[in-house]
């Protein structure tokens, strides 16, 4: 079967790394939202799970194995990633451009003026679901806007030339405050991502002033402080005791990584239609909702997954600093072998 992937921009999907010209397979059971390799058959259906985004990547596919299915999301057990589709084919694609309601409209069900794109109720849109005014977004083609004056996609807030911001004047992503040039700060004029703080041009800082990352004081230079007016970053402990590690270390790490590959529990949202008797019985939400949360604890197979890494793999975690066999089991729930 013919369908449509979307994918963040180094090609993953969930933490899962695909390349084009690839086929990958899985001999799990799969079923849509729990697990499996997913797709649309339409290529609009894949926006519901990814932003319109110029930085994403969307793919042709072919579902090759078993398949289930939703409403909008198929998947399968085994897939071929076939091609990569240009921005300018998406959006062929998803625009028809028919049944316009205001004038000069070339796209769909716009009740508005001069708007190129589809279902705009405001005026002069290039993009589509705009219900403001003058939004243009990726190279003229903007999405649900709901201020005025944006390039970007998805704002609430005004003169934005990034996506999903409900500030104004931000030229990230999904900041909620104002001036920010990153991305999801929650506060104003920030330059770097992350920033819950003010004024900072790093990373992941709630306080202010700050141009490292990862801080929460003020006014500091380097990373991970807590203090003010620090310089350098500080050491952090490993199994309790101090080590000459930094979290940058740590964070850069081929044991860090490795950890990361390691199994967890997760949500997962389940449709009404799809819930089992039980299910409805033990949340009765449901109906309110339409569905509920289901939790999925894949953590039980952490065990099995680390005695199947390689002795260099388990080697490297067992180097670091301080490492302690019974304070590793109790963080994750993995037994080393004895």
């Amino acid at each position: 079967m013919k369908g449509y992937k979307a994918f963040e921009p180094d090609w993953t999907c969930k933490g899962f790394q695909y390349e084009v010209g690839k086929t990958y397979r899985t001999d799990r059971e799969i079923k849509c939202c729990v697990w499996g390799f997913h797709f649309s058959e339409q290529l609009v259906n894949c926006f519901h799970y990814y932003a319109f985004d110029l930085q994403n990547r969307i793919a042709e596919v072919d579902a090759i194995g078993k398949i289930d299915r939703l409403d909008d999301v198929c998947c399968t057990d085994a897939i071929r990633i076939v091609r990569e589709l240009s921005w300018e084919e998406v959006l062929k694609l998803v625009n028809c451009g028919v049944n316009n309601t205001g004038l000069r409209n070339c796209g769909d069900e716009n009740s508005g003026y001069w708007n190129t794109g589809s279902r705009n109720s405001g005026s002069h849109n290039s993009g589509f679901d705009n219900y403001g005014d003058y939004n243009s977004g990726y190279s003229n083609f903007g999405d649900c806007n709901t201020g005025n004056h944006n390039s970007g996609s998805c704002n609430s807030g005004g003169y934005n030339f990034g996506n999903l911001n409900t500030g104004d004047c931000n030229s990230g992503r999904w900041n909620s405050g104002s001036y920010n040039s990153g991305n999801k700060n929650t506060n104003s004029q920030n330059t770097g991502d992350f920033n819950s703080g003010c004024y900072n041009t790093g990373n992941w800082n709630s306080g202010k002033f700050n141009s490292g990352d990862y801080n929460s004081g003020d006014w500091n230079y380097g990373d991970r402080n807590v203090g003010v007016f620090n310089t350098i970053s500080p050491t952090i402990n490993m199994f309790d005791a101090p080590s000459d590690w930094t979290w940058g270390r740590w964070y850069n790490s081929k044991a860090r990584l490795i950890m990361q590959s390691a199994p967890t529990d997760y949500v997962i949202w389940v449709d009404s239609s799809d819930m089992s008797e039980n299910e409805k019985q033990d949340h009765p939400e449901y109906k309110a909702t339409g569905g509920y949360l289901r939790h999925v604890n894949d953590s039980i197979h952490r065990q099995e997954w680390w005695d199947m890494l390689s002795n260099n793999d388990k080697n490297t975690v067992m180097s670091l600093p301080n490492f302690d066999a019974d304070k590793f089991e109790k963080c994750t729930g993995i037994r080393i072998a004895k």
